[in-house]
């Protein structure tokens, strides 16, 4: 169990603003303690995952003893690009001291659109392969954030405990998300190396899962499915085509498995209870 977002974020929220990305001063000229520090949090799609980690990045800056010196304003692009893009957009109009973008295609849309406003990222599996930083060791600029990327190969080794029959996994994913077709890639090398066939689905909007796994789960012997954000949203979706056909669906989220999956090896945020500290929607 990690507190990766709490801690990381809050790590680099200190990091970005002592190096002056994201000092800046009110109306009046003043700087620093005589206003509230604006953040922008922007996420691409509403779905557990996301929404936990959007929840302890408040909890991580409540715990530095921020509440009242930060101020949050929470935008949800409802798994819309072009929102995401226009919410982006909003916040360096509105010239926010730091944008925490949630997921890739958000992250991306933060780089695109300022080179002055600090960005600390979150939920981005590969960073370096997303084009947001050349090494996950610096800060690059004004952007800076951290990895979710899960260990694929444990969840593979898992399988092989819980179901050693399996002979035959079926991916489902949409390859126009970094993360997802990143994953995917992995998934293939391990399945490749140790002898498992697979057999490959593409989708490119969650309106497209539930045909595509009716299709999938009658020619496989299980699903896994990466850290998908199009797939995430109408998991329980999935879930009911796999528990109809009798197989397991293998996650890269906890929170997909509470959506009705079989299993993960993933990532834990462990905590306190969420706090209450001033949200703008």
């Amino acid at each position: 169990m990690k507190r990766i977002i709490a801690v990381l974020t809050l790590l680099s929220v200190f990091l970005m603003t002592v190096s002056g990305c994201a000092v800046k001063t009110n109306d009046s000229g003043a700087s620093g303690s005589d206003k509230k520090f604006r953040i922008g949090i922007v996420q691409g799609q509403n779905h557990p995952s996301l929404d936990e980690i959007r929840e302890y990045v408040v909890i991580g800056l409540e715990e530095a003893g921020m509440k009242d010196s930060v101020e949050i304003l929470y935008k949800d692009a409802q798994n819309d690009p072009t929102n995401v893009t226009t919410i982006v957009n909003q916040f360096v109009g509105e010239n926010v001291d730091m944008i925490i973008p949630i997921a890739t295609g958000a992250a991306q849309a933060a780089q695109s659109a300022t080179r002055d406003i600090a960005i600390v990222f979150a939920a981005v599996s590969y960073p370096v392969q997303a084009g947001l930083v050349e090494d996950m060791n610096k800060t690059d600029g004004n952007i800076t954030g951290v990895s979710n990327a899960i260990a694929i190969e444990d969840i593979f080794k898992l399988s092989a405990e819980l179901t050693p029959d399996v002979e035959t996994y079926g991916f489902i994913y949409n390859p126009g998300e970094v993360n997802s077709a990143s994953g995917i890639k992995r998934a293939k090398d391990y399945c490749d190396a140790n002898g498992l066939k697979y057999i490959e689905t593409n989708i490119t909007n969650s309106g497209e899962l539930q045909q595509t796994a009716q299709s999938l789960a009658s020619k496989v012997d299980a699903i896994f499915v990466p850290n998908d954000n199009t797939v995430a949203v109408a998991m329980p979706v999935l879930a009911q085509e796999a528990i109809n056909a009798g197989i397991p669906v293998y996650t890269g989220a906890d929170s997909m498995v509470k959506d009705g999956g079989f299993a993960t090896v993933g990532i834990e945020i462990a905590g306190d209870k969420l706090n209450e500290l001033q949200i703008i929607e």
